[in-house]
């Protein structure tokens, strides 16, 4: 059984320790994190790599970590010539742990970083403080530094490349025809179940629905297909005050199969 040793609420605290030292952590060595410098865009826009790398029987998480992981946070603020950086995340695997889920990677990933420089045409100091949650017997998070120059050119780099490859398909690749989403009123907050009409991502289908706003929590979905079309059914936790209203538009729903992924961005009415 997956023994938990930090409460997601007191890793979130940390967002205001990043610029002071944390203690040891017995668990450092389990990962190990660099940087593949890549190439510079015609667009200006710097492609590069973070490779992770987890010792055996490990894994980190992706973007949305599921009910149970913890979620990376990234910090650049030590960066110069950085205006912008897009971390382009790789179709992750689906974790079932003591019927709780979450979603990450093991053993190898590589995350494509798009950058986009303030100067274009000049060098860019990369550097960046990272929370990491990593998973074996124990879940605990981790702070990794690391820091690299990024030239105004560089060689086209086939591993970063085959990353990229490996992201969710857009809605046009996905063939997704339509995703209408009905919401209705629950007393922890509000029931939400998505409609897609697409063809199936391969094996089992699980649908993550995300939103934009923190306070907004989205449960594991229960995903099942009928003929072309996938359900899936979420309850969005209602933040702790305030009046709760939903935008549609504003949703991210990534369907994650065994063949592929497809990300798709908002649903209409339904």
């Amino acid at each position: 059984m997956i023994r938990r040793v930090f409460r997601l609420s007191s890793f979130l605290s940390l967002l205001s320790l990043v610029a002071g030292p944390l203690a040891a952590n017995p668990y450092d060595d389990v990962v190990s994190a660099r940087v593949l410098p890549g190439w510079r865009g015609a667009d200006g826009a710097h492609v590069a790599g973070l490779e992770l790398v987890l010792e055996d029987g490990w894994k980190t998480y992706w973007r949305v970590p599921g009910s149970a992981g913890i979620p990376p946070v990234f910090n650049w603020a030590g960066s110069d010539n950085l205006s912008d950086v897009e971390i382009v995340w790789p179709r992750p695997d689906v974790f079932d742990q003591g019927g709780l889920r979450s979603y990450g990677y093991h053993d190898r990933v590589i995350l494509p970083l798009r950058i986009a420089p303030k100067t274009p045409g000049a060098p860019i100091a990369l550097r960046a403080d990272v929370f990491l949650g990593v998973c074996k017997n124990v879940c605990v998070p981790l702070e990794i530094s690391f820091a690299a120059e990024l030239p105004a050119e560089g060689a086209h780099d086939p591993r970063v490349a085959a990353a990229l490859a490996g992201r969710p398909y857009t809605e046009r690749e996905g063939k997704v025809r339509t995703a209408v989403c009905h919401v209705s009123p629950d007393p922890k907050g509000m029931r939400i179940q998505a409609r897609l009409q697409m063809p199936s991502a391969g094996g089992r289908e699980v649908a993550v629905i995300e939103t934009p706003w923190p306070e907004m929590m989205v449960s594991d979905s229960v995903t099942r297909r009928d003929g072309g079309m996938l359900i899936a059914d979420a309850l969005i936790h209602a933040p702790m005050s305030g009046a709760m209203h939903l935008d549609r538009s504003a949703l991210t729903i990534t369907v994650l199969g065994q063949s592929y992924a497809v990300e798709i961005q908002g649903c209409d009415a339904g």
